[in-house]
């Protein structure tokens, strides 16, 4: 219950931190399954779990909805409806792994009416708190806003290792057992300094303050932003690890670029780009392909047909087990360059440097950037060492701005966790002739009073509901950011947004003066 009391990063770690230093193996084993992100095989239909739940309350299944809408998360909305002023019950101290063993897993193999009565016996046992777990482990949606990333933060802390460390000994399936829980703790072995990532180095936006102090076009190494996830490959020890910048191991989710590594020479560590890649056009596909590879434990050989992915290198920081940060930029790009002379081209590429003899030429071809389906520029200076972070004037991304649109809100839902009970997920059309077709969905860029304000206005407003969606006047206009556009089969407006966010309330516009398709189909032809 901490854990989705708080938004703070640093009160679920301790959080955690508690609760892992106390807790027994058996039971410590099955909380990292659920908080990195496993479940168990649902043994219940979602539906039959609300009706139930109503049936007992008395209530109909189109309110145990709404009270859905209002609360934000169904494990919570049935435990308060289930629960409320019982005392605790027999099942509250029941250790984690014989709530799993003993009374969710016998459920997969009932047959319904049994799975309802014994669903219901249990029910009747809990009070509001061991409810709302139980519930949670039996929909499967242990979502209390941790991710695997801080659930390894708190298990390295508490083990004495790195984070890093922790993430390479929960890599691959989780086994909830007892002897495997006891070996996250265990001293630090070979494999695990092996492992190790280095720290990032970041770049800063480039305003126009700091390109009027950039100096030479000489003095800088120039390069496209790759429109991907940024990733460090290690080959040590005869091991392939993939991580994101996100401290997570993304090694399964790439196992062409891993296999490839696996015959490269041994201790190198790469920074680059994952990127969706299209053989047809040798360039990047959309970013939206790449989507598809993500969140997944395994990947097929059908989806490795139909979205190949390449490794784009464009820096070299360990060679031969070297540690090569402390040089100059332009001295690692040799070294890279000749590294990646006698690899095979397999799944791997070579970041190519842009030539330019002046900031406008370099201006120029940024200009171009959508039309390689690029974000824009990196530009590195030639002395510059690989830091970790950020360090003002050494690195720089220098991106294009987005796409805008001025478009009508339609629908609106109400948001989870902080956000249940407010109207904060819109839905947003343009016009075609004198109909409006919906485009982008987004949830971010008002403020909290602003937030307020659309709220109130969308209660007061609200022309019709279907399920929690609220379809409302087409009066409110807003600016929405995105990334880029495709073409969408899916969508009935024939196209799909990457990345939608609001920018402004337009409040001094006008729902008639909103843009129109026909003007985000004309964007096309620069995305």
């Amino acid at each position: 219950m901490e854990l989705d009391a708080s938004n703070r990063k640093t009160a679920k770690l301790a959080a955690l931190k508690r609760y892992f230093a106390e807790v027994p193996a058996e039971d410590g084993a099955w909380a990292v399954f659920f908080l990195t992100g496993q479940r168990l095989k649902r043994p219940i239909k979602s539906s039959d779990f609300r009706e139930w739940a109503g049936a007992i309350c008395g209530y109909p299944t189109w309110m145990v909805e709404a009270c859905y809408g209002h609360v934000g998360d169904l494990a919570e909305t049935l435990a308060l409806l289930l629960a409320d002023g019982k005392e605790a019950g027999q099942h509250r101290d029941l250790p984690l792994h014989a709530l799993v063993g003993e009374v969710i897993a016998p459920l997969r193999g009932m047959e319904p009416e049994a799975q309802r009565a014994r669903v219901t016996e249990i029910w009747s046992r809990l009070d509001a708190e061991s409810c709302f777990v139980f519930n949670k482990l039996i929909t499967g949606g242990f979502r209390v806003g941790v991710s695997q990333t801080i659930v390894s933060a708190a298990l390295a802390d508490l083990a004495g290792v790195e984070p890093a460390v922790m993430a390479h000994r929960l890599m691959g399936t989780w086994q909830p057992t007892a002897a495997a829980y006891r070996s996250l703790f265990s001293g630090e072995s070979t494999g695990d300094a092996s492992a190790k990532p280095y720290p990032f180095c970041l770049a800063y936006p480039l305003d126009d303050h700091a390109r009027e102090a950039l100096g030479a076009v000489e003095d800088w190494q120039i390069e496209w932003k790759w429109d991907g996830i940024r990733a460090q490959l290690i080959k040590r020890d005869g091991e392939v690890i993939i991580w994101s910048r996100g401290e997570e191991m993304v090694t399964e989710q790439f196992p062409e670029v891993a296999e490839a590594a696996a015959h490269w020479p041994d201790a190198v560590v790469l920074d680059g780009e994952l990127l969706a890649w299209s053989e047809a056009e040798n360039r990047p596909a959309p970013f939206s392909e790449l989507q598809r590879r993500l969140g997944r434990k395994t990947v097929g050989p059908k989806l490795r047909r139909e979205v190949p992915v390449v490794f784009m290198a464009y820096d070299v920081l360990e060679m031969r087990g070297e540690d090569l940060r402390a040089r100059g930029s332009a001295d690692r790009r040799r070294q890279l360059e000749q590294w990646a002379a006698t690899v095979p081209e397999a799944s791997f590429r070579l970041s190519p440097l842009i030539a330019a003899d002046s900031w406008d030429a370099v201006g120029a071809l940024r200009e171009a950037s959508r039309a390689r389906r690029v974000e824009g520029l990196m530009l590195k200076r030639n002395d510059a060492i690989y830091h970790s972070g950020r360090k003002k004037g050494d690195w720089w991304k220098w991106k294009v701005a987005p796409h805008t649109v001025d478009a009508v809100m339609v629908y609106a839902q109400q948001g989870h966790g902080r956000r249940a009970g407010l109207y904060t997920d819109y839905t947003f059309s343009v016009w075609e002739g004198d109909q409006l077709l919906p485009i982008a969905k987004a949830y971010s860029g008002l403020s909290d009073a602003e937030i307020r304000k659309v709220d109130r206005w969308i209660r007061q407003n609200t022309l019709d509901s279907h399920g929690p969606v609220r379809v409302v006047r087409p009066e409110l206009v807003f600016e929405i950011a995105f990334e880029g556009i495709l073409e969408s089969k899916r969508h009935k407006s024939g196209l799909a947004v990457r990345f939608p966010r609001i920018l402004r309330w337009r409040i001094d516009k006008p729902a008639k003066e909103a843009d129109s398709l026909e003007s985000m189909r004309s964007l096309l032809e620069i995305s």
